[in-house]
């Protein structure tokens, strides 16, 4: 008989999402929280930019909730966007509360007052930060907290492997999950009253990302196979600037950096943003993908330059002390030279559809953060919305989940994980295998720049893929490397067949064969079990 862990509630995810629900409900609920690998490991940790709120007195909510809506492209949720923006200062305050440390202004005589910057599509300096690692700041802080709580359960190196809806229910009901402990190597159950999806986004799947290894989309896989509708995947946003270097790995160069100056340039110095838009070095990142993509296949680049090196040396090192200390590393001296650039896959603008209370079509089952479809972001993502996202929908859940722990509810004994016909895998390279061709024709087929017959070519070799993976998985013992191939093969299949239903070009999908924008367009809506899109 496989191991069961019973809870109240079950989050699954360990980053700024995952960690301020788990804080917020620990008060009234025996919490477990699920982390991949240790608690500090995700996209969270590495999130260097900051967080958007108004703060300024010359700012205001409206201006906030425009610059979303015109980075979104005509497919924001308009409740949603005013939702989010209105309740991004008492977030922001709350984690203030926790003791994350934000930078203050210099010279501020009038009390307590923040060091605000700016960024892309952005009017107005609403940036709170914490030097260039905000996300660190923000998940170190949290963490620390979570460990030290009695009623929350930590389960380090623990891969979800499925969802599991109740068997006996008349309609699907979540009642818990199968997780793999990568420990012991075997796979256990916890049921759970209430069950928190928070597991971030999906850019593994592309060649090059700017996230870490666990980004693999295993939370909309999941929801996708217990019945959850998703939408809008093809929405997928490449950060213009990661640093181009061999041994640089995923390191971003944050977009503060064009916020205070930066300006890209081609290889022979000269600047080119102005040639594509009026907001040049600050427009919204779709934009600024394209044109250093478009740059570099005009050129036959390897890489496009960032340059701030025309600002105070002191300034340079006092804002990006992470920044100026890797590229030092990498034999870069950023206060003298232009830095080189390539755009990469960075987060996944559509997810598991939910509401304003991050209720998915499961019962009991909820999505935050990256891995949910809240309709904020629409076609392109606002810098600095998405740790916010995390944290405002974060609060709203843990209120509506305090209304439904009924601690009358049962618990249910599940059915253990039968291993007694698989066996122990010694083909290791077919996944090594069919994980590089997955991320390399996701990249060709499905990157940047897309058209009709690419999407065609990406959809054929995806579906083979899949069969392929599916007759693995049922053949042989799960591993770290199997259950992520597993998942990122589904969420590939639903970014393309999301991308080969929208005949425009719009925000963060851009196509060849419909360059134009369409008429009436809304978000693209995938329900389980039909692979059709439901507009609507």
């Amino acid at each position: 008989m496989n191991q069961q862990h019973n809870c109240d509630v079950l989050i699954i995810g360990s980053g700024a999402a995952g960690l301020t629900l788990a804080l917020k409900l620990a008060n009234h609920a025996d919490v477990i929280l699920l982390s991949k690998g240790p608690i500090n490991e995700g996209s969270t940790f590495y999130a260097q930019g900051g967080i958007a709120a108004v703060f300024d007195e010359n700012d205001s909510i409206d201006a906030h909730v425009n610059d979303t809506l015109i980075a979104g492209n005509g497919l924001c949720d308009k409740d949603i966007v005013h939702f989010t923006a209105e309740n991004a200062k008492a977030s922001m305050q709350w984690l203030i509360a926790q003791g994350v440390d934000f930078d203050q202004a210099e010279n501020n005589n009038k009390g307590t007052q923040y060091h605000l910057t700016r960024e892309g599509g952005h009017s107005h300096r609403r940036i709170l930060h914490s030097a260039d690692a905000t996300g660190k700041t923000v998940q170190l802080t949290l963490a620390e907290k979570v460990k030290r709580h009695s009623r929350i359960r930590v389960f380090e190196r623990s891969n979800a492997v499925d969802l599991i809806n109740d068997p006996a229910a008349e309609t699907k009901q979540c009642i818990g999950a199968y997780i793999w402990n990568r420990n012991s190597e075997k796979v256990e159950a916890i049921h759970a009253r209430q069950t928190i999806l928070a597991t971030g986004g999906a850019s593994k799947v592309y060649q090059y990302t700017s996230n870490p290894d666990i980004a693999s989309g295993d939370g909309i896989a999941m929801a996708w196979r217990a019945g959850c509708r998703v939408a809008n995947m093809e929405f997928n946003q490449f950060h213009p600037t990661c640093l181009f270097h061999p041994k640089a790995g995923t390191f971003l160069l944050t977009e503060a950096l064009r916020g205070e100056g930066a300006i890209l340039c081609r290889p022979d110095g000269s600047r080119f943003m102005p040639e594509f838009d009026q907001r040049a070095e600050l427009a919204p990142r779709d934009v600024v993908a394209r044109a250093i993509d478009y740059e570099m296949k005009r050129l036959g680049a390897d890489c496009m330059f960032l340059d701030i090196s025309h600002k105070d040396e002191e300034f340079i090192k006092h804002h990006f002390p992470t920044i100026f200390e890797k590229t030092s590393a990498l034999g870069f001296d950023m206060t003298k030279e232009p830095l080189p650039v390539v755009p990469a896959a960075h987060y996944t603008c559509g997810g598991v559809m939910i509401n304003k209370h991050g209720q998915t079509d499961v019962a009991n089952l909820y999505a935050i953060g990256e891995v949910s479809y809240t309709g904020l972001h629409g076609a392109n993502r606002l810098a600095s919305n998405s740790l916010l996202e995390c944290v405002v929908f974060a609060r709203a859940a843990a209120e509506h989940i305090k209304t439904r722990l009924d601690s009358k509810q049962k618990i249910i004994s599940i059915k253990a994980w039968d291993e007694s016909r698989v066996s122990n895998s010694d083909e290791e390279v077919v996944i090594q295998h069919n994980w590089h061709e997955l991320r390399l024709f996701m990249w060709d087929y499905v990157g940047i720049v897309r058209t009709t017959k690419r999407l065609e070519r990406a959809l054929h070799r995806v579906e083979l893929l899949k069969a392929e993976i599916q007759e693995y998985y049922r053949h042989f013992r799960v591993s770290n490397n199997l259950l992520e191939l597993r998942n990122l093969v589904q969420v590939a299949e639903l970014i393309i067949l999301s991308a080969m239903d929208r005949k425009e070009s719009r925000g963060l999908h851009y196509t060849l064969d419909y360059p134009q924008l369409a008429e009436n367009s809304r978000p693209t809506i995938l329900t389980p079990h039909s692979k059709m899109s439901d507009h609507g």
